[in-house]
């Protein structure tokens, strides 16, 4: 930044750099990419995504804001929509319990589903009583009831791409949306 002295010169100055400012993650990998999703989900991340010295520049989809619908929290009937240490981008309509989760564009988590550390891309329905963990779950993909994703390492890696480090990959467009 240039500063105007008493004399009328201008002189380069540096500023401080912040914390983030010096954040660099390689994401060539899909643990790479989960980690640096699961670093924005912080209370005090190291990336600030808020931060407004280095503000975040990019395209932005026209959509509604996000909503969170159902608020049943009573013994018995426990349904209730609610993200927890997680983004969600706007489109997005959550009906069950999303923690620790990185939620992009248009995705719907449909009632009594439980979402846990995961990147959901954009347009994925989640079905009733689905429960997902450590998950990264690529476009289009309606999930049908009830699916587990991430309980199970050994039937996980029959039908999808399982990381090193245990990260369930499915793929884009794996599940189909149901034909009513």
């Amino acid at each position: 930044m240039y500063v105007t002295l008493e004399n009328g010169e201008r002189q380069l100055t540096l500023e401080p750099g912040t914390r983030d400012s010096a954040y660099w993650r390689d994401v060539g990998t899909l643990d790479a990419y989960w980690n640096a999703n699961m670093d924005l989900t912080g209370i005090d991340p190291y990336f600030n995504l808020y931060g407004k010295r280095w503000p975040i520049h990019t395209y932005q989809v026209v959509a509604p804001p996000a909503k969170f619908i159902f608020s049943d929290e009573h013994q018995g009937s426990f349904r209730v929509g609610k993200a927890l240490d997680s983004l969600v981008a706007p489109g997005c309509i959550v009906s069950g319990i999303v923690r620790n989760c990185v939620l992009s564009f248009n995705v719907t988590i449909r009632s009594w589903a439980t979402v846990d550390e995961s990147v959901i891309l954009d347009g994925v329905e989640v079905g009733r009583h689905c429960k997902i963990k450590k998950a990264i779950i690529d476009k289009d993909n309606v999930i049908p009831p009830h699916t587990e994703i991430g309980y199970n390492p050994q039937e996980d890696r029959e039908k999808f791409t399982v990381t090193e480090r245990g990260i369930v990959v499915v793929s884009k467009g794996h599940f189909k949306e149901q034909d009513s």
